[in-house]
């Protein structure tokens, strides 16, 4: 079994009397795509991020069981007043909602909320909850701030009391220092790498244990400066007891491993040595299966570099489809 634990959908429309704000989705004349037109956006759409029947036939041909689906990024719009936000999100959820319940079980959905508000965003995980959707997708940053700020704590602690897990999408935030072609590269890499430290340091994953949070492209650059930080936590090397003495900075919480292994992470590195890291680091209890489809082609079949990995078979069912279920808090098939 595989479940794809990053996958995407837009809205095959929206209404005609939506604010001038929201999206379209255009008819493209001899193809059943659509242009999505969003601001600068311009994207063109196949089929299968809004029709159920084409996604399980795009699932049938790369040998996917199911999809955790999530809004295309360009709709995490945190910049419009909150009244437009919050329309545009249940306007969005409405719709992943239908496409999910026309495939139990193959298309688990999640909401968008927006996170402009921080209240606003909180009290409308129980809609999302009672909707029949399974989570919450966020970007990984708001308005330039991290989503470990404290501002965001209570809409975390409502998503762990209200057992909804929490996707957090990388997403490219304007910067000065790299040239506007890094954008979906290294910038991506930077902001999954600060919103996951910012989990970490911010007091978030240690104030909420039991939240159910999982990165995108396993958090760009984190894992790789995580032992350097569990390093200035211990004064120790590869995980070695703590000599809080020759520590940079000590706490007497858990360490930073301790806690980044609280998270999931996506395998859409691209790379089977990024993968093996990973799981030499995090744990294959950590990590997802993903693909980004269909924004991005799957590998050929789904998992294929996955599974050329030298891993035993139980590691291996875990990546695949064990730690989705488990981040869902859905129990798996019998």
């Amino acid at each position: 079994m595989l479940i794809d634990a990053h996958a995407h959908l837009l809205p095959h429309d929206y209404p005609g009397d939506a604010p001038g704000c929201f999206p379209r989705m255009e008819a493209i004349d001899g193809t059943d795509a659509r242009l999505l037109v969003f601001g600068s956006v311009r994207f063109t759409a196949k089929a299968a991020f809004f029709d159920a029947e084409r996604r399980i036939e795009a699932q049938d041909a790369s040998g996917v069981d199911a999809e955790v689906i999530t809004p295309m990024p360009p709709l995490l719009r945190y910049d419009l007043p909150v009244a437009d936000g919050l329309s545009l999100a249940r306007h969005v959820n409405e719709f992943t909602a239908t496409l999910s319940a026309a495939a139990p079980g193959r298309l688990y959905g999640f909401g968008i909320v927006p996170m402009q508000d921080p209240d606003t965003a909180t009290a409308e995980l129980k809609q999302i909850r009672d909707a029949g959707l399974h989570g919450v997708e966020i970007a990984s940053g708001v308005l330039g701030r991290p989503i470990g700020d404290e501002r965001f704590r209570p809409f975390f602690a409502e998503a762990e009391r209200l057992g909804l897990p929490v996707f957090v999408h990388a997403m490219p935030a304007p910067t000065d220092q790299l040239p506007a072609s890094a954008m979906g590269t290294h910038v991506v890499g930077l902001q999954g790498a600060t919103a996951a430290a910012s989990m970490v340091t911010g007091g978030t994953a240690a104030g909420c244990p039991d939240l159910r949070l999982s990165f995108s492209h396993a958090a760009g650059g984190f894992p790789l400066v995580l032992p350097r930080a569990q390093y200035f936590w211990s004064g120790t090397w590869n995980e070695e007891p703590a000599v809080p003495e020759r520590a940079f900075a000590h706490d007497d919480g858990p360490s930073p491993s301790e806690l980044a292994r609280r998270f999931y992470y996506d395998t859409m590195v691209f790379d089977h040595r990024a993968l093996r890291y990973l799981v030499d680091l995090l744990g294959h209890d950590r990590l997802l299966a993903g693909s980004d489809f269909p924004a991005m082609p799957r590998e050929e079949p789904c998992g294929r570099t996955l599974r050329s990995l030298d891993l035993s078979a139980a590691e291996l069912d875990d990546i695949l489809w064990h730690n989705t279920f488990r981040w869902l808090g859905v129990d798996p098939p019998v």
